[in-house]
């Protein structure tokens, strides 16, 4: 599903007559529709200027579009919605660019990176925990092949849910999944493959997956689309009296995440509990280059 920019905009500019949430009076309606005027308007200066200057407005604009998911959000009671200070901290500007240190505020406290994570239901880390630029970067979809260093990666992988339609009831549920990692294929055993999905929450409680021939000891039948990834049927089982064609999507939408019209397992990043949501890793890595760039 290819996401048209235009229409997407378009989308989003009429919201502004017909609010969601509560954005649809008083102040959190002025914010919600100022704050997405803002938003594209530094999206589109962004795309006329220089390298220099352009993760500045980038991630400026980001930030207002958070500005105005926060407005119209049903989660966030009282002032929570008003978001103010930043929230989230870069250091390590003399290491190579993608050691970058990246920190948060603690859970529970007001800036936007925080509050925001909390309504995504992306975990933050405070202080004591240092997330490398790297890993955040890796994490994202757009990045799959930009990879900042030689080190092992951990990116997201690709969960296709075509098996879903051709069955109306089944007791497990099946997706191909993609973009696993060249290092993960070619060792082409089940320990490799467990230990590598340690890294992924949403994949937890597999079952089995199509193997290479028939026998408990066979290795995972992975096929390649593309010299650098592999993709393998995974199977989940359902809870008992569970396999609805419905039943399994919502299973699915619980594991994973969607990201530009697709469903994806992201990789939790520096051992944190869960993954990050997307728009989440996509403010932290904007800020580390907007604190670069100046």
């Amino acid at each position: 599903m290819q996401i048209d920019p235009l229409e997407a905009w378009e989308r989003l500019r009429a919201s502004r007559s017909s609010r969601p949430g509560r954005a649809s009076s008083g102040a959190r309606a002025r914010t919600y529709a100022t704050a997405l005027e803002q938003a594209q308007q530094m999206f589109r200066a962004a795309e006329g200027v220089g390298p220099q200057t352009r993760p500045l407005l980038v991630f400026y604009g980001l930030s207002q579009a958070g500005r105005a998911i926060a407005a119209a959000a049903v989660g966030l009671k009282g002032e929570d919605w008003n978001l103010v200070t930043h929230g989230i901290h870069a250091s390590g500007y003399h290491l190579d660019f993608a050691d970058i240190e990246i920190r948060t505020d603690p859970e529970g406290s007001a800036g936007s990176f925080v509050r925001l994570s909390q309504l995504l239901q992306s975990p933050v880390w405070g202080n004591d925990t240092v997330v490398r630029l790297e890993e955040v970067w890796d994490s994202l979809p757009a990045s799959l092949g930009y990879p900042l260093t030689s080190r092992d990666r951990f990116t997201p992988l690709y969960a296709s849910a075509d098996s879903i339609e051709e069955t109306d009831f089944h007791p497990l549920l099946t997706l191909h999944v993609g973009d696993i990692l060249d290092r993960v294929v070619d060792d082409g055993s089940r320990p490799a493959l467990d230990d590598f999905l340690k890294s992924y929450p949403g994949t937890t409680g597999y079952e089995d997956f199509a193997r290479r021939r028939v026998g408990a000891d066979a290795g995972p039948h992975y096929e390649r689309h593309h010299p650098d990834a592999g993709w393998l049927y995974m199977h989940w089982p359902m809870p008992a009296e569970t396999g609805s064609q419905e039943q399994r999507r919502e299973r699915l939408s619980a594991m994973t995440r969607r990201y530009a019209g697709h469903r994806y397992f992201f990789p939790a990043v520096a051992g944190l509990r869960r993954e990050l949501h997307p728009l989440m890793a996509w403010w932290a890595v904007l800020y580390a280059m907007s604190m670069l760039a100046r």
